[in-house]
């Protein structure tokens, strides 16, 4: 089953300037949230990402993380699942896995994407979400040879609990997804999705600010989705491609408390924020509201929210993981790969907030392309 394509965006704003905003969002009322990573120091080795058999045997890089809700299908729950963005040769953009990995190690392949676009190729992000339903949700940015010059748009793959593709999304708004977070509700899934192939590829390694994050509502009727209409929220992110990262711009994404949508800014260095993510009718420009830039922020790539409200963020450039509040100010840093070249990525907060689960592509803090544990 394919989708038909996501309906066309309605722009209330002409053009985004390039400046990026600099207004920190209000610090929510009452007592200052605490720290999430806290005393969080251990880093243990799950397993590896890389699949041994089958179709994608080889597949390296991993990128994204979710944790599975429920037992369904070949899915349990507590499992965690991993893409992968590179094949056996590490070619950047050309990976097509999602192995699933439970907290005791155990590791098997749960699903293998089939060029869902005409590229020949996949290369699955950091965009991957696990829903109630049994469900999966997974974006693609493929890069036939590895080659930036030839990336292409990708789509969004929805996944039944058997590891079957069921349905394709692309359309205009689907330009390179590169992260995703979901908002859950009755017969229906909101998606929010960053998207860094917006004019990239012809701007040759030049920076462009047409970075966007794009609302995705999609309806089901069962575990099938039925429907689906989209909007971007906000727009001006910079982005622009990269001789060692492939392609370069805004990443991961959480929802935050009072509807509050928060973006990984990854060329500003910066965490940004979209107000009223859910029901906004217009985008917002100049790259959302700045709630931090800087200081431990080093090319943050991988967001999720702690259960105290907090933003959490792996950082590329420096292999740490930044706790920000809301409000803006550090809450905690903590070091997970001690190199950073670029080797973390995903990242989803266990079960009962007992600890962190992250991707280390690298391999500089554990076993090369490995789902790790704070705690």
């Amino acid at each position: 089953m394919r989708l038909p394509p996501v309906a066309p965006r309605l722009r209330a704003l002409a053009a985004t300037a390039a400046a990026v905003a600099a207004v920190a969002l209000p610090a929510a009322a009452g007592a200052m949230p605490s720290s999430f990573l806290g005393s969080r120091h251990a880093v243990s080795f799950l397993a590896s990402a890389v699949p041994g058999a089958g179709p994608a045997a080889g597949d390296q890089n991993p990128y994204g993380v979710a944790v599975v809700p429920r037992t369904v299908g070949n899915l349990v729950r507590g499992d965690v699942l991993v893409s992968n963005f590179n094949n056996a040769g590490n070619q950047q953009g050309t990976g097509s896995s999602i192995v699933e990995i439970s907290p005791a190690g155990h590791q098997r392949v749960f699903a293998v994407v089939r060029r869902p676009t005409r590229t020949p190729a996949v290369g699955l992000t950091t965009a991957l979400v696990a829903l109630n339903n049994g469900d999966v949700v997974v974006g693609s940015l493929p890069a036939p040879g590895g080659r930036s010059a030839a990336m292409t748009a990708g789509a969004l793959s929805v996944i039944n609990p058997r590891g079957q593709v069921v349905a394709t999304v692309t359309g205009p708004d689907i330009q390179g997804p590169w992260d995703m977070t979901a908002v859950q509700g009755r017969g229906q899934t909101t998606l929010f999705v960053t998207n860094v192939l917006n004019g990239t590829v012809a701007a040759r390694g030049r920076i462009v600010r047409r970075g966007t994050v794009v609302r995705i509502r999609l309806r089901f009727a069962g575990a099938r989705p039925v429907g689906v209409v989209s909007r971007v929220i906000a727009g001006g992110f910079a982005e622009h491609t990269d001789p060692n990262a492939l392609v370069v711009g805004p990443t991961g994404l959480g929802m935050g408390r009072r509807g509050v949508l928060y973006v990984a800014d990854s060329v500003g260095n910066r965490i940004a924020a979209v107000p009223d993510a859910l029901t906004r009718s217009t985008e917002m420009g100049r790259a959302g509201m700045t709630v931090a830039v800087g200081g431990a922020l080093r090319d943050p790539l991988g967001l999720a929210i702690a259960p105290n409200g907090n933003i959490l963020s792996t950082n590329g450039g420096n292999g740490a993981i930044v706790e920000t509040r809301p409000g803006g100010g550090t809450a905690a840093v903590r070091t997970l790969v001690r190199n950073g070249a670029g080797d973390l990525f995903g990242i989803a907060v266990a079960p009962g907030g007992s600890g962190l689960y992250f991707v280390d592509d690298a391999g500089s803090g554990m076993g090369a392309n490995s789902l790790g544990l704070l705690r």
